[in-house]
């Protein structure tokens, strides 16, 4: 029997302010290329009819319509800063459908930063309506969600420890701007990658397109997307054509089955 493959999603592959951004006037923001056009980053993984969405941002009903997704099982959360939880309030919509909690799998730190900004859905006396989570501890171990097998993956944002996540041959990193070694380790054999490239100049907080190029070049993936990609790149016209072979910029709505 053929072995389900893996369904991954991009429901976004932008910076947080997104793009085209507010007010803005470059040729980026300005473009008529849907491919230019970018939610906040997030990816869904689909297996043997389990759901998982990587991060809720700010776009994540938007996200979440346009793909016409009927369930989702659990939520995987990379780090707190508010493109990537400002969403989670919509699982309401899950907790009504499925009569059930919504899994939340935070590091502590994280917890603690959800249990702040939706304070009201943690309350002793819960107004009706609000979305129920149930918050699951996320650390280095590998865990399962049904059949996807999830090895967490340390890296840093600048000071900020944060997670990217490995399934199977395929591994996602977003707001990353170095990996320890032992996390490379982990990373070995991987056969497709989406990572971080934040624009061509160098950030503090980010890789750049060369750095998370040097990234791919390393682990030798056959299959490269950048994501997190801010309106300082270019238009994805200029960037695709001149990136080595195997690499694109990631797009919204883009499919990868592994």
């Amino acid at each position: 029997m053929q072995k389900k493959k893996l369904k991954i999603t991009v429901l976004g592959s932008g910076t947080s302010q997104g793009v085209p951004v507010i007010a803005c006037e470059c040729d980026v923001c300005k473009s008529n290329d849907p491919l230019d056009h970018r939610l906040r980053s997030s990816i869904m993984i689909e297996h043997a009819g389990c759901c998982v969405v990587v991060d809720a941002g700010p776009d994540f009903r938007q996200q979440l319509l346009r793909e016409n997704v009927k369930k989702v099982d659990a939520i995987l959360i990379t780090h707190c800063h508010k493109d990537h939880i400002a969403g989670l309030d919509d699982v309401r919509s899950f907790n009504y459908l499925l009569k059930k909690a919504m899994r939340v799998y935070a590091c502590k730190r994280d917890q603690l930063r959800i249990k702040e900004e939706f304070s009201y859905a943690f309350s002793d006396e819960k107004y009706p309506g609000v979305p129920d989570f149930d918050l699951i501890n996320l650390d280095d171990k590998p865990f399962n969600i049904e059949d996807i097998h999830i090895q967490p993956l340390k890296v840093k944002h600048y000071h900020l420890s944060v997670y990217g996540f490995r399934f199977g041959d395929f591994a996602y990193l977003t707001d990353v701007n170095h990996i320890p070694d032992e996390t490379i380790e982990l990373m070995k054999g991987i056969k497709v990658l989406i990572i971080d490239a934040l624009r061509i100049k160098k950030h503090v907080s980010h890789f750049c397109l060369e750095e998370a190029i040097a990234v791919s070049k390393h682990l030798g993936v056959e299959e490269t997307y950048f994501t997190h990609v801010s309106h300082l790149m270019g238009k994805s016209a200029a960037i695709n054509p001149n990136l080595p072979e195997g690499m694109a910029l990631a797009f919204d709505g883009m499919i990868l089955e592994i």
